[in-house]
């Protein structure tokens, strides 16, 4: 059985050209969906109705084979805790007010009457915060500070520990590493990888970058102009078959 099933989606803004158009796909347990297209071709909107943010215009998006695209917020909630978003920019991603300690324990207590942890364990506030620093490789002093006192590749780590904090199936990760240098950039990709093994998590990865998408994922989706231009295993990337558009995306790699 597929976790998440996405059939003929398609979304538009009034005024504009389609963002989304009629796209499907499936992402299995346990995998790394890769999603790469220039800026602008519909990959953040794309996310955005996957999470039910956004409203779609058609089509069906399926989680373990239960319909979500019509669902009230009420019927929504058991599905917020399976599937959860890192987004781009971890500055505006985290609330400047709070410090670390509150912006990860607050998942939890939206749906601590629901949750069954099996890798993280709730004990004390303070030591569950400790385990999701030590989870991303970050040191529990940092649980008392600000996000503006953390830089940007630790601030990115805060949020993948919020994502990862009420251990969901599901993680859209919308471009993670483009605000980051590029050290930065390996070590949260390496991290991301390592996580996805130990917590059996799977991975809608969207980025303009196809190396890293290459380097993240089993499966890749090519998206151009809202639509899926092209779609294979990792492996395939550089067969002669592929559409003329992923053969550009590959020549400025």
């Amino acid at each position: 059985m597929n976790l998440l099933t996405v059939d003929k989606l398609t979304k538009s803004y009034q005024a504009e050209k389609t963002a989304v158009d009629h796209v499907s796909f499936h992402i299995k347990k346990g995998e790394c969906l890769g999603l790469v297209g220039e800026s602008g071709c519909g990959k953040s909107t794309l996310a955005r109705c996957l999470l039910r943010i956004e409203p779609i215009d058609s089509g069906t998006i399926s989680f373990k084979d239960q319909k979500i695209e019509n669902l009230n917020e009420r019927q929504l909630h058991p599905y917020r805790k399976k599937i959860q978003m890192v987004f781009q920019n971890p500055s505006a991603a985290l609330n400047p007010k709070l410090k670390i300690k509150d912006s990860l324990i607050d998942p939890y207590g939206q749906f601590r009457k629901e949750l069954d942890l099996g890798y993280f364990s709730y004990t004390s506030k303070d030591a569950f915060v400790k385990q999701l620093l030590e989870a991303v490789r970050l040191p529990s002093s940092l649980a008392n500070r600000y996000p503006h006192e953390l830089s940007g590749g630790q601030r990115q780590r805060v949020t993948i520990a919020r994502a990862i904090s009420i251990e969901p199936e599901l993680i859209v990760l919308d471009e993670p590493t483009a605000s980051l240098d590029v050290i930065s950039q390996g070590e949260v990709l390496s991290l991301l990888t390592e996580l996805r093994i130990i917590l059996n998590l799977s991975y809608l990865f969207i980025s303009h970058d196809l190396a890293a998408v290459s380097e993240m994922s089993q499966r890749i989706m090519v998206m151009k102009y809202g639509r899926l231009v092209d779609q294979f295993h990792h492996d395939q990337l550089f067969e002669v078959k592929r559409h003329p558009y992923t053969k550009e995306l590959i020549s400025i790699f």
